[in-house]
C-alpha cells in the first residue's frame, strides 16, 4: 500500500505563547500514526531536504501582506491544504520517500521539540499587524534554554538563614545584598557582611550545585553616592577597581548594580541628568575589568532609567551589550493604604490603571521596545506584601491611586510631572523595630508596613494546606484580584487588608517569564519564604 498523509485537524497550544499545532494522520505499510507539528517545523525540513516542492508561503516575515491575511481560519486553511500537499509530494518522489528526516518528521516517538519558536507558529489573532512587521528573527524564542531561579540574600538575614543551612539546589544566583558606595567612590560594608559573604561563598562552593554568589551594590538606602561615583573618569575608576578588588577577593561570580535610580531623587539621593550615560560609561569600564564571563546585572524599575531629559531612554541596547541581566523589580507598585491596592501586578488586567506602566508585562514590552533583549530580563517577584488599615474588601478600584498614594507621589518626587514616580521598585532594608508576630492574627503592630510572606504564617493569617498552598486563618477572608491576578486578606473587624502574592500568583508570574522568553525570575528576598515553599513553585513554573 503506498504510503498517504492527510492533515485531519489543527489545534492551539499556549506554550512559549499561543500558536497553531496541525495534525498528521500517516499511514505507512497499513500503520497509522497522527503526529503534531508546527509550521516552522515543515519549513526546517524543508530547509534541510532542498527539495523542490513547494510548502505554502510565510507570513509573519513578508512586508507586502494584506490585513485580510491575518484572519485565523483562513490563513489556517490554507496551511493545512497546502502542507498537505507538499508532504504527499514527497511521500510520491522516489528521491525523499525514504529519506530518514522525512520519516523520523512522521514519527511520533521520534520527533523533537525544534530549538526556536517562530513567530510564524504564533495563532495569527494573538499578535497585532505592527508587531508581525517589526518582528525579527531576534525575537524568537529559545525553547530549551533553561530559566534562570534566582534570589536576593541580604546580610541581615543571615541569622534567620544561615549560609551553611541554605539549599543551593534551588538557586541558581544569590544576589548578596549590600554593600555601598561611598564619598570616596569605594565600598562601604554593614558589620559583620564581608564576614557573612564569605561564609556564603564557601557555602556555595562546597554545595557542588554551581550556584553562583554576585554582590549587590546599592539598594533603597544604600545609593546615596552612585552619582557622584559615576560623574567623572577618575571617580567611575577608583569605583570600579573597588568593586573588581572585591570580586577577586571574595571569589565572586560577578557584581549587580542596584541604583535606585539614576536621575531620579530615589530616597532622597543627590542626582544629575547625565546620570545615565555616566552609567553606560562606567558599564563598558567594568566589564573590560571583569571580563566577559562574570556576571554584570543591574537592579531597575518597570521603565529604563532615565536620559538627561528626564524621560525613559528609548535605547538600551548599548547597555544590554554590557550587561547580563537587567532585574527588574515589579513590586512596590502600591504600599500600605486606606484604599488598599496590588503590590505586584502581573498586568494592567482591566485597563483600568493610572500607572499602566507599572506591571511585570508593561516592564517586559517597556525594556523590549527599548532595544533589551527578553533573554536578558529576569522578572522580579517580592515574597511580601503591605498590611493596610482599612475596611476594604475589595481592590475593585486596584492599581487607582489612593489619595494616600498621591500625597506620597508629591512627597517623594520632582515638581515636574514628566518624571514623578511611586515607589516601583525598591530593596528597602527592614525597620530596625521588630513587629511581634500574634498566632491569633493580630497584625496591627504591621499597619503601613512590609510584611514577610512567613510572617503571615506564623500570624495564623495564611494556613499551608496539604497540597502546598495556602488559605485563610484566624478569621481573614482571602479574595483575589482579577485586574492584578494577586490575592489580598482582610478581616473588617480588625480593619486590615493584607496585599501579598502566594503560590499562585508567584507561579502565574514565573510562567509568563518563561513563556515570553526571559532570562527568568528573582526573588526578594530569600529570608521571608516560608521554608522554600514559594521558591519551589517559581521554580516548577520556569520548568525547572
Amino acid at each position: 500500500m503506498p504510503p498517504s498523509v492527510t492533515i485531519i485537524s489543527h489545534t492551539t497550544a499556549s506554550v512559549p505563547r499561543p500558536h497553531i499545532l496541525y495534525s498528521i494522520q500517516v499511514n505507512i505499510d497499513g500503520k497509522r500514526r497522527v503526529v503534531d507539528k508546527r509550521y516552522s517545523e515543515f519549513v526546517q525540513l524543508h530547509d534541510s531536504l532542498h527539495d523542490p516542492f513547494t510548502l505554502p508561503p510565510k507570513r509573519f516575515l513578508v512586508t507586502t501582506f494584506i490585513p485580510s491575511a491575518w484572519v485565523d481560519d483562513a490563513l489556517v486553511a490554507e496551511r493545512k491544504t497546502g502542507l498537505a500537499s507538499w508532504l504527499r509530494d514527497l511521500l510520491s518522489s522516489d528521491d525523499f520517500k525514504d529519506n530518514s528526516a522525512l520519516l523520523a518528521f512522521l514519527t511520533p516517538d521520534a520527533s523533537a521539540t525544534p530549538r526556536h519558536f517562530s513567530l510564524e507558529d504564533v495563532l495569527p489573532s494573538t499578535l497585532s499587524r505592527k508587531a508581525g512587521i517589526k518582528f525579527t528573527p531576534e525575537d524568537e524564542v529559545d525553547t530549551m534554554a533553561t530559566p534562570i531561579a534566582a534570589a536576593y540574600y541580604p546580610d541581615w538575614s543571615a541569622g534567620s538563614n544561615p549560609p551553611e543551612k541554605i539549599d543551593f539546589s534551588k538557586f541558581d544566583i544569590l544576589f548578596f545584598a549590600f554593600a555601598m558606595p561611598n564619598s570616596s567612590s569605594t565600598l562601604t560594608w554593614d558589620s559583620g557582611a564581608q564576614d557573612i559573604l564569605r561564609r556564603l561563598v564557601t557555602s556555595a562552593r562546597n554545595s557542588g550545585k554551581g550556584t553562583k554568589i554576585v554582590l549587590s551594590v546599592g539598594g533603597w538606602g544604600g545609593s546615596t553616592w552612585f552619582s557622584q561615583a559615576m560623574s567623572s573618569s577618575a571617580n567611575r575608576t577608583t569605583f570600579k577597581n573597588s568593586l573588581t578588588s572585591a570580586v577577586n577577593s571574595f571569589g565572586l561570580d560577578g557584581v549587580d548594580i542596584d541604583w535606585e535610580y539614576p536621575n531620579s531623587t530615589g530616597a532622597g539621593n543627590p542626582h544629575s541628568s547625565a546620570d545615565a550615560a555616566n552609567l553606560l560609561s562606567f558599564f563598558q569600564t567594568l566589564r573590560g575589568a571583569l571580563g566577559a564571563s562574570k556576571i554584570l546585572s543591574a537592579a531597575v524599575p518597570h521603565l529604563p532609567w532615565l536620559g538627561a531629559n528626564g524621560q525613559p531612554l528609548t535605547n538600551v541596547s548599548s547597555y544590554a551589550a554590557q550587561l547580563t541581566y537587567v532585574n527588574i523589580m515589579n513590586y512596590d507598585v502600591w504600599g500600605a493604604s486606606s484604599n488598599p491596592g496590588p503590590n505586584a501586578p502581573l498586568g494592567n488586567l482591566c485597563g483600568t490603571s493610572s500607572q499602566p506602566q507599572a506591571s511585570a508585562q508593561a516592564a517586559l514590552a517597556q525594556w523590549k521596545n527599548a532595544g533589551f533583549p527578553a533573554n536578558k530580563l529576569l522578572l522580579g517577584l517580592p515574597l511580601y506584601g503591605y498590611v493596610s488599615q482599612s475596611t476594604r474588601t475589595g481592590l475593585s478600584g486596584s492599581l487607582m491611586p489612593s489619595e494616600d498614594m498621591l500625597l506620597l507621589q508629591e512627597a517623594n518626587s520632582p515638581a515636574d510631572a514628566s518624571k514623578r514616580e511611586f515607589l516601583n521598585g525598591a530593596h528597602a532594608r527592614p525597620k530596625e523595630q521588630k513587629v511581634s508576630v500574634e498566632a491569633s492574627g493580630d497584625l496591627n503592630g504591621w499597619f503601613g508596613q512590609q510584611i514577610p510572606f512567613n510572617s503571615l504564617v506564623a500570624s495564623g493569617a495564611l494556613v499551608k494546606k496539604s497540597d502546598g498552598t495556602y488559605g485563610q486563618g484566624a478569621g481573614y477572608t482571602m479574595a483575589w484580584d482579577d485586574c492584578s491576578d494577586t490575592p489580598f486578606l482582610y478581616n473588617v473587624s480588625r480593619r486590615t487588608v493584607v496585599t501579598y502574592d502566594d503560590t499562585w500568583s508567584l507561579g502565574d508570574k514565573a510562567l509568563f517569564a518563561k513563556q515570553n522568553g526571559m532570562a527568568g525570575c528573582f526573588t526578594w528576598s530569600l529570608d521571608q519564604d516560608d521554608g522554600v515553599t514559594l521558591q519551589n513553585v517559581i521554580r516548577k513554573n520556569l520548568g525547572k
